[in-house]
């Protein structure tokens, strides 16, 4: 017998430290090698730590929530064969989709009714519903009482008008679930749950990009109708292997023309070293909800698609990351991320940089608006855009100015193809 100490692995590109996300072995569980042990999690990536032998676990360190450093010995596994007390080479991390831990909410718990004392006979509810006339149900309603808790003496235990009566007059316990003077239930259960693994790694992000970075944020609105024909006019046309075109390859392609004369938009800032890093590349963040929170899966080098390769692109790795199946690279690296809230857009918003970029587009409800134009209000498709920009970087005027730009481009769609 020997026992083997399996250390949390360096997963690469300078990381410390990891987060335990969930367990998938507790002590004393027979395994297997490359049995999965333990999911962590590295910034915006989850890994798999496989089983590097055969035995059985003895001892693990670190509960879902827990950050850990490298190195530290995370799992004990007793082996059948003699086997080195440390680990001689750390096993290779498989790539995980983000999983969330989900703590089990501690239950709202309520006090256990005192018996009665009761000198007639008690029916016994099993759970089945008291027998009573419609009458005396309303009169416990309005004095707060539980049925289910009143002895009944009448045939088969149905509960009369003289045994609530009685129950009241000896004191009967209120029902669990207090009435009001308007005859509404009061909510008083609470639940608590362990904010840890993705959504605590988002809570950190946005946290600190509202804390470190001066928002500044503009809104304007745009005309979509000539965009909106040209839209369901490439829709009709397009072939049984080309997506449909929402609006986001539209805002895509009118942002990825302006940006060659903002280059401060698309950047990254890093404070401490006080350095702008401006791209020729457009890395394009869309962010996107996913069951496990809000994440942010990047198309690559957009501005070298077309629309139809852009919606593609789009619609591809957006689905990988709902589905659990983004790999790390599709959901690091933006350099400009896009926003939208889809049918529930609203009419404004102020959206959240995703640090270190310095810029994000936010993209409101499209709706029918009157809009006064040649001596009278005609209706009119419109769209808001709601952006925010790092004042450190980009000055507001400019600011200002490309988010008008883009708004000719979207108002003459024509001129996105030339």
């Amino acid at each position: 017998m020997g026992l083997f100490s399996l250390k949390l692995p360096d997963v690469g590109e300078g990381v410390v430290e990891a987060e335990i996300v969930e367990w998938h072995v507790k002590t004393g569980q027979n395994i297997k090698e490359d049995d999965n042990l333990v999911d962590i999690m590295t910034d915006k990536a989850t890994v798999e730590i496989p089983s590097p032998v055969n035995g059985v676990v003895t001892a693990i360190t670190g509960e879902p929530g827990d950050v850990v450093a490298v190195g530290t010995v995370i799992v004990t596994i007793e082996t059948d064969g003699a086997a080195s007390v440390e680990q001689k080479a750390a096993p290779t991390p498989q790539s995980a989709p983000p999983v969330e831990a989900k703590p089990e909410p501690k239950p709202a718990t309520a006090p256990t009714p005192a018996p009665v004392p009761q000198t007639g006979p008690i029916k016994a509810r099993g759970g089945a519903k008291p027998l009573a006339s419609p009458a005396v149900r309303k009169a416990a309603l309005d004095a707060g009482l539980d049925l289910g808790t009143v002895p009944g003496t009448g045939p088969a235990g149905r509960i009369t008008h003289q045994d609530l009566d009685d129950f009241i007059a000896g004191g009967g316990r209120l029902t669990v679930r207090p009435m009001t003077s308007t005859g509404r239930t009061k909510r008083t259960g609470t639940s608590t749950q362990k904010i840890i693994g993705l959504r605590r790694k988002i809570a950190q992000n946005l946290a600190h990009s509202k804390r470190t970075i001066p928002h500044f944020a503009y809104v304007e609105e745009v005309d979509m109708e000539a965009l909106e024909d040209l839209r369901k006019h490439l829709n009709a046309q397009r072939r049984d292997d080309q997506p449909k075109l929402t609006l986001l390859p539209f805002l895509s392609m009118a942002l990825i023309k302006v940006l060659p004369d903002f280059p401060n938009a698309n950047a990254h800032f890093d404070y401490e070293e006080g350095v702008a890093t401006k791209y020729e590349a457009v890395h394009m963040g869309v962010a996107t909800a996913t069951p496990n929170g809000l994440m942010v899966p990047v198309v690559k080098h957009a501005e070298s698609m077309d629309i139809w390769t852009l919606a593609s692109e789009i619609a591809r790795v957006c689905t990988a990351a709902r589905d659990g199946k983004g790999i790390k690279d599709e959901l690091t690296g933006s350099t400009i991320t896009i926003t939208s809230l889809g049918a529930l857009g609203g009419i404004a918003s102020t959206p959240v940089i995703n640090a270190p970029e310095v810029a994000i587009i936010g993209v409101n409800k499209l709706q029918i608006r009157p809009v006064w134009q040649d001596g009278a209000f005609i209706p009119r498709k419109m769209m808001n855009l709601s952006s925010s920009f790092d004042h450190r970087i980009v000055d507001g005027y400019d600011a200002a100015l490309m988010i008008q730009r883009i708004k000719t481009a979207l108002e003459n769609p024509a001129t996105l193809f030339m």
